[in-house]
């Protein structure tokens, strides 16, 4: 099992949500959070002041798959997500030692 996390900007999430479903995806975590990667944030305009956005508002998206659908997440991920500007995200894997449904407790690949 792999723990697949996306970092995506927020107006990308309506198509990354569906581009999940489509694949059968059926369940996800999404938090709204802030960060910067290469980009550094940026500078803007207020009331005729300059001043720097350190940290620009993003979207984690966090999804538990099976081995064999992790490579369909990723590549929906990557093409829902993409803008081809500087900023679209990353998309980070790691291995899931062990699944537990609480209500049923249901482990391993039943659990997701």
């Amino acid at each position: 099992m792999k723990l697949v996390i996306a970092i995506i900007k927020p107006f990308k999430l309506h198509d990354v949500r569906e581009a999940l479903s489509e694949i059968g995806v059926r369940g996800m975590t999404v938090t709204e959070t802030k960060g910067f990667g290469r980009q550094k944030g940026h500078t803007e305009l207020y009331r005729g002041a300059e001043y720097v956005v350190d940290f620009l508002p993003k979207i984690k998206i966090e999804v538990a798959v099976s081995d064999d659908k992790f490579s369909d997440v990723i590549e929906a991920i990557t093409k829902s997500a993409n803008t081809g500007k500087i900023g679209d995200g990353k998309i980070f894997v790691s291995t899931l030692e062990q699944v537990v449904r609480i209500r049923t407790g249901e482990s391993g690949d039943e659990a997701l």
